[in-house]
Parts: structure tokens; C-alpha cells; sequence
């Protein structure tokens, strides 16, 4: 079965309780434009979770681009296994969240961040992101 079928019956990795084909797959493997900051966010957590670095680095801002590495977003994705997310506020342009995930050496851990996206060209990106 090809990996796309396999997340259609699966929950969205976002925790929203969808299922990934009508939640953030819309974005992912659909080519919608998330319609919020909140869906964005939502959508990049779900690509870590995929494994997805072609979307992380065409959702972040053109202007924070040259500050990423294709290869370095799919090492962190691939060497952590992501647990789940939690958003614990957002506006119309941020996101504060924690997200949960196993590491290398399959040791919890917690991302905690107060990201900032900006809407241009019909899209939402994510510009940067505040961490403790």
C-alpha cells in the first residue's frame, strides 16, 4: 500500500482528531493553501511527522529560506519520533505550542516555541520562532 493510502485511515499527527486526508493532508499531499497561521503550523508539525522537509522549507518565508537546510529539517524530522502536539494559545499571526517527541535515544522531550507566520502572496509562511 502506498504511503499515502496508509494516512488516509490514520488520525492527523496534529491531534486534531480529523483524519490526516481531511485535516492537514489537504495541505500536504493536496497543494491547498492552509487557510490560517494555526492551520500552517498545524500542517508543518504534521511534516516533521512525515518526514516532509520539501514542504517545511516552501512554507517558511522566502526571506528566512536561505537560514535552512533541506538536510538539516529532514535530520531532525527523521531522528525524532513525534508524539503529538499542543497548542496553547494563537492569534491571527502566532502560534505558541509544545511539541512532544521521543529522540535518538528514545528520551522524551518537549519543543516549546512562539512561532510568527506572514501572509503574502495568497499564502501564509512562518517567518521565525522564539524557543526555551
Amino acid at each position: 500500500m502506498e504511503k499515502s493510502r496508509l494516512m488516509e485511515s490514520k488520525n492527523c499527527f496534529c491531534d486534531t482528531g480529523l483524519r490526516f486526508e481531511d485535516c492537514c493532508g489537504l495541505y500536504l499531499e493536496n497543494n491547498q493553501k492552509a487557510p490560517t497561521a494555526l492551520a500552517l503550523m498545524r500542517s508543518r508539525y504534521s511534516a516533521y511527522a512525515t518526514h516532509n522537509a520539501d514542504y517545511l522549507l516552501e512554507t517558511t518565508a522566502v526571506s528566512e529560506r536561505k537560514y535552512y537546510s533541506k538536510a538539516e529539517i529532514l535530520k531532525w524530522a527523521t531522528s525524532n519520533s513525534w508524539q503529538k502536539l499542543e497548542i496553547l494559545s494563537h492569534s491571527e499571526n502566532t502560534v505558541e505550542f509544545k511539541a512532544y517527541f521521543l529522540d535518538a535515544d528514545h528520551k522524551p522531550q518537549i519543543h516549546y516555541e512562539f512561532s510568527t507566520f506572514k501572509f503574502e502572496n495568497n499564502a501564509w509562511y512562518y517567518l521565525d520562532g522564539k524557543f526555551e
